[in-house]
């Protein structure tokens, strides 16, 4: 069999592998194939490489082991049919217990008085004795304790472990595998003019290393290797992709900044921009005349200026006789960019019309004639901008805001209503650390707003104990009577989803008999569309002051004089759900809060989080945190875009270097081999090829 076929053999053919073992391993960890159970990497290792005697034990110690036999055994009962077995265990230096609390007719068939062992656990101390409870035992003669160096550990599931396929079983099963290939050398898959100049390992040594390390130094050689190459290949998927759409896209040239824009600048701009916000629409406006068609990314926090840039870049479209469009993932948000781009515009001879699901008669039929004529200027609207009748005169510039909540097969729909694509502009308000964008929007070009315009006073957060809901209502009261809007949110998760709505309902009661003089408006995602947007725009008019909700209100309601949110539960949600809830409060002028309220018993990781929340403002920062927290497959946005980060072994969190330098390296060979042609990166792209027919999601990743 050739190398390169001997890891796609089916796992039954590996010895130690039955049929029960076949079915457990595909079913649990889904490895089918000899490659798939040498990429289950080891979560963890521990050095076997030391021998201790009793009398050099520490009750603080790490995982030891010790060489000795069985003098004696002893039992002691625990209760009806319990029972806990005691092995009296002797080196010649000191006598240590050997303590199990189930098990008795295994224990008592294996292991034998006189019969020289090895055991491995934690030592710890009762009865002025040293004890491991259920260590590892082996039998001396089995072990050669020179080769054993450091140990891997593989995480195994609740079913693996009833059916006796434990760690140390893993181990077994890579060890044989491990053998196997080491008599074979593998492929390599990344050539020597990438892994000489960065001292990465031979393929096959890797796999061997990274299972079978002597020293934390092997360990880290290994890892080194493999999680370049799975980053390389993934920052390489995403660039040949971006350099293929750039050659195969060319983009409108828009090369006037035109009327609209400097009347808009000179005449109706109501506060000067910031320094970020001229450094991003600079960038743009590069993109616009260059000639290629512009895809890029505006990070911004909430409350940074996003809408006044898409709004600016729209009128340089205008100015080059274009139409511009600028679709949102609700109809309320969509309704209120209507209100802000209008309310900018004022007095200017532009005609902005809005066009959602709800828009239907005659007022659509009139909207879609006049957007094929070319009448209106600027369309705002929801998905329904992308539905089939909607048809463009001439549409130069598509911002899509909140872009996770859009498909790519709906993004893609936008370059049908133009007769080349149309320039993209992508806003997203959830801020993305810079490892993780380069992964997820690998193909745009990334802008970053980094600063809030002057007179915004950064949003105060506390952390308040349930108990203490007494001087929080006063505080609400306080603020209510200056004239301000108070939001209080309660979680509703899925799986809790009829017990949180009762929650939120029984609250809203307990609310209008705490607070009897003061209005109140209710809003949760089970409603109908139109009383959630009638209840919406009674707290937005100011009609209502007090909002109790859930986080529909997260993205999308603009109310400069709400200056509280309390959030209930508050350990019930993420850190950048938890941001961008705080993001509804201190859009205006005023000094505003949020009040994160938890019970007094906290998991660490909530109070770490808590913490962040309370130290900064800086969604980048929070962002960082998240990542690291929850990992990037469970941050909120990624999910929702179908990203599948079927990351073996590295960590976009934890290995932001790494990610960089496999970016770098992958984009040298996308400059110079563009078309993926030349013989001499031949065996990248074939790996390329070879990798995307597998399991990964490449597409999405793309």
């Amino acid at each position: 069999m050739a190398n390169n076929d001997i890891l796609s053999q089916d796992i039954k053919f590996l010895q130690g592998v039955g049929p029960k073992r076949q079915e457990i391993l595909k079913k649990e960890l889904n490895i089918h194939t000899w490659r798939d159970l040498l990429e289950y990497y080891p979560y963890k290792y521990v050095d076997r490489s030391k021998i201790y005697r009793i009398d050099e034990l520490d009750g603080n110690m790490p995982f030891v082991q010790i060489r000795g036999r069985i003098l004696s055994f002893e039992e002691f009962s625990m209760g009806p049919r319990k029972k806990r077995v005691v092995a009296h265990f002797s080196d010649g230096h000191g006598v240590v217990d050997i303590v199990w609390w189930q098990g008795s007719k295994y224990i008592y068939k294996t292991y034998k008085t006189g019969v020289e062992y090895i055991v491995f656990g934690k030592p710890g101390i009762f009865g002025g004795r040293y004890q491991f409870t259920h260590p590892e035992i082996e039998k001396a003669e089995d072990v050669e304790i020179t080769n054993m160096g450091m140990r891997p550990y593989y995480v195994t599931t609740e079913a693996m472990k009833k059916s006796g396929l434990l760690s140390r079983q893993m181990e077994k099963l890579t060890q044989t595998l491990v053998e196997k290939i080491g008599e074979a050398v593998l492929p390599e898959t990344l050539p020597q003019f990438i892994t000489g100049p960065l001292h990465l390992i031979p393929r096959t040594e890797a796999f061997q290393l990274i299972h079978y390390p002597t020293n934390a130094f092997d360990v880290q050689k290994a890892q080194q290797r493999l999680k370049f190459e799975e980053l390389f290949y993934v920052q390489l998927n995403i660039l040949r992709y971006a350099a293929d759409h750039r050659r195969r896209f060319k983009g409108y040239i828009l090369d006037k900044v035109g009327v609209p824009f400097n009347d808009f600048y000179s005449n109706y701009l109501p506060f000067p921009l910031t320094n970020a916000q001229k450094r991003v629409i600079r960038e743009i406006r590069e993109d616009l005349r260059s000639g290629r068609q512009m895809n890029r990314l505006l990070q911004g926090d909430v409350g940074s200026g996003k809408t006044l840039v898409a709004l600016m870049t729209m009128l340089m479209a205008l100015g080059n006789d274009y139409q511009a469009c600028i679709m949102a993932p609700t109809e309320i948000l969509a309704e209120q960019h209507l209100e802000t781009i209008r309310g900018f515009l004022k007095d200017m001879d532009i005609r902005v019309e809005l066009l959602t699901g709800t828009v239907k008669g005659k007022k659509r039929e009139e909207i879609l004639r006049s957007l094929a004529s070319g009448d209106i200027d600027i369309l705002v609207g929801t998905h329904a901008i992308i539905e089939d009748p909607v048809e463009f005169k001439r549409l130069g510039i598509a911002v899509i805001d909140e872009q996770h909540r859009f498909g790519v097969a709906q993004r893609a729909k936008l370059w049908t209503k133009s007769e080349k694509p149309p320039h993209v502009l992508v806003m997203t308000a959830t801020p993305i650390p810079r490892t993780l964008a380069m992964t997820i929007y690998g193909d745009l070009d990334v802008s970053v707003i980094d600063e809030l315009p002057p007179g915004r006073k950064p949003v105060q957060t506390i952390h308040k104990y349930d108990d203490r809901m007494g001087s929080l209502y006063q505080g609400i009261r306080q603020q209510i009577q200056q004239g301000r809007q108070v939001y209080i949110v309660y979680p509703l998760i899925q799986e809790s989803e009829k017990m949180d709505l009762k929650n939120l309902e029984d609250g809203f009661e307990s609310l209008k008999e705490i607070f009897p003089e003061y209005k109140m408006s209710k809003v949760h995602g089970k409603m109908k569309p139109k009383e959630k947007d009638e209840e919406m725009q009674k707290f937005a008019s100011g009609e209502t002051q007090i909002l109790v909700a859930t986080t529909v209100i997260e993205v999308g309601v603009n109310v400069p004089n709400a200056s509280v949110m309390v959030i209930l539960e508050a350990q019930r949600f993420g850190l950048s759900q938890l941001h961008q809830l705080r993001g509804r409060v201190g859009r205006g002028a005023d000094q505003s809060y949020c009040i994160l309220v938890t019970g007094h018993e906290l998991a660490k990781e909530t109070r770490m989080r808590l913490n962040i929340m309370c130290d900064t403002n800086d969604g980048f920062q929070i962002a960082e945190a998240d990542l690291k927290l929850r990992g990037p497959g469970d941050l909120e946005g990624t999910q929702q875009s179908g990203l599948a980060f079927d990351l073996k072994i590295a960590d976009i969190a934890r290995d932001g270097q790494i990610v960089q330098l496999a970016r770098d390296e992958a984009q040298k060979i996308v400059d110079v081999d563009p078309e993926c042609n030349k013989p001499e990166y031949a065996l990248l792209w074939n790996r390329l090829k070879e990798l995307r027919k597998t399991n990964i999601n490449w597409a999405a990743i793309s």
